[in-house]
């Protein structure tokens, strides 16, 4: 249906021909409504009534209709300070620009009749209804005082007051539909606090029986207790009556002892006294004791020249250990053997020096056993190298013959000859220095003394079977620091 022009009784009296070029042409589907004009007015004529209070969805309605048409205005017909805000994005729009909308709506009659004409295109039968000054039953009361404030119809006021009542109703209906909900909710809490008050009441009673039969058992453990302290004060008083008895006893017997320690005294100085005597004695029968051993030792050397004489025996040119190198080691060089010592299993370098004092004592050193206790972080070369040159020392010191033994699996080829008095041995590939540590303990005449230095158990055992003295390589290793 064609829609009038709605009727502002705040906008003033214009002639039809300008008001027809101010809201655009009759294409836009808004006439001018003569029938609700009242004639111009006059400076005489009645003072305009004050802006009705608006409910909250009320006004947000109307600025997010506005907030919809305002793109679709001409640009010469949107106030200077709305023209920024229909550039903004819709959701934007009416949400920043609400201020200044509402302030224009209101202080613009012109404007907001543009927009009303717009709007109420858009809002068709219903619309038309509001400008004629109706408002159908099922209609939204918030859209119809929406309208009805752009429109202004006669009655707007009234239709506004009664979109407030219905809105501040269907308000007060949601508080009291609130109330109500939180009332049962109070309702149900308060019912289920009652259940859980029973639940806890029965548990209590519960508990509060079990406290008195504890309390039953507590009173009877009391009574045990107070009669087993009255049976230990009684022990207790009889433990105190011994005690004292037995500290008589312990003062008399502490007499006794002191009594008995001053003559054990006076028997001590007595066997001082002779013991000086029988030192005196030990002395003297001592030096008759070197003397004899002495004349023995002599006449046993002049044996022995005089044996070595009759039997006529050349020096020899290899010793045991050779024949044994030969026929079951690699050798990187030749080096002259030297004399040998024996010594029994301990890490003393002492001990180590005692037996290689011995005449034509023999040397079998571990080789990687010692140098990877001794200085493990080098390489095997240079432990190699280290452990040679150590040994060579020893062996100027002492004359002795001295034989260091490696594992073949890691030899290196093009090796510096050895010290003098030092014979290098590589095991053969499938023996172990071990084995080959053995051969060469075993090889020696029974009665050379023979020292085998390694910290591996089963060869200290298996050359101690032998005959040989096995020592630590802590010993050796001390022994060459001390170098």
């Amino acid at each position: 249906m064609p829609l009038t022009e709605p009727y502002d009784d705040h906008l003033p009296q214009e002639d039809p021909v300008a008001l027809d070029g101010a809201l655009g042409n009759p294409d836009d589907n808004v006439v001018n409504d003569t029938s609700g004009a009242s004639g111009p007015t006059t400076g005489d004529g009645p003072a305009a009534e004050p802006e009705p209070t608006l409910p909250e969805p009320v006004r947000q309605r109307i600025v997010t209709l506005t907030a919809a048409v305002l793109p679709t205005l001409p640009t010469d017909e949107v106030p200077v300070p709305l023209r920024r805000v229909a550039k903004f994005a819709p959701n934007r729009r009416a949400r920043l620009g609400a201020p200044v909308i509402a302030a224009q709506l209101t202080a613009d009659p012109l404007f907001r009749q543009r927009v009303t004409a717009r709007v109420l295109a858009d809002a068709g039968d219903l619309g038309a209804a509001v400008v004629e000054g109706t408002a159908p039953a099922a209609a939204d009361p918030v859209e119809v005082a929406a309208l009805a404030y752009l429109a202004r119809p006669r009655g707007w006021r009234e239709l506004i007051d009664a979109s407030g009542a219905a809105v501040r109703a269907e308000a007060d209906s949601a508080v009291v539909a609130e109330l109500v909900r939180e009332a049962e909710q109070r309702a149900t809490r308060a019912e289920h606090d009652r259940a859980v008050a029973r639940v806890e009441a029965e548990k209590l009673r519960d508990e509060l029986a079990r406290v008195r039969e504890e309390l039953g058992q507590l009173r009877e453990e009391s009574r045990q207790v107070a009669r087993t302290l009255r049976e230990t004060q009684a022990r207790e008083r009889k433990a105190t009556e011994l005690l004292a008895t037995e500290r008589g006893r312990a003062a008399r017997a502490s007499a006794d002892v002191d009594a008995e320690l001053r003559r054990a005294r006076a028997r001590l100085a007595e066997a001082e006294a002779s013991a000086g005597v029988a030192r005196a004695s030990a002395k003297e029968a001592r030096s008759v004791d070197d003397a004899r051993l002495w004349l023995l030792l002599e006449t046993i050397g002049q044996a022995a020249v005089g044996l070595r004489r009759e039997l006529a025996l050349d020096p020899v040119d290899k010793l045991p250990a050779d024949f044994v190198a030969d026929a079951f080691a690699e050798q990187p060089g030749t080096a002259p053997a030297g004399p040998a010592a024996r010594a029994r299993d301990t890490d003393d370098p002492a001990r180590l020096d005692q037996l290689l004092a011995l005449p034509r004592a023999h040397l079998v050193v571990d080789g990687y056993n010692v140098t990877k206790r001794g200085f493990g972080e080098m390489s095997l070369e240079q432990q190699r190298k280290r452990l040679i040159t150590g040994l060579g020392g020893i062996a100027a010191q002492t004359g002795d013959e001295v034989t260091v033994v490696f594992d073949g699996a890691e030899r290196m080829h093009g090796l510096p000859p050895a010290p003098r008095g030092v014979r290098v041995l590589f095991s053969r590939k499938g023996e172990t220095a071990d084995e080959l540590i053995r051969r060469l303990v075993r090889a020696e005449p029974s009665g050379r003394p023979v020292v085998v230095v390694s910290s591996d158990r089963e060869v200290a055992d298996g050359v101690r079977r032998h005959g040989a003295y096995p020592l630590g390589a802590d010993s050796l290793l001390r022994r060459l620091a001390r170098s």
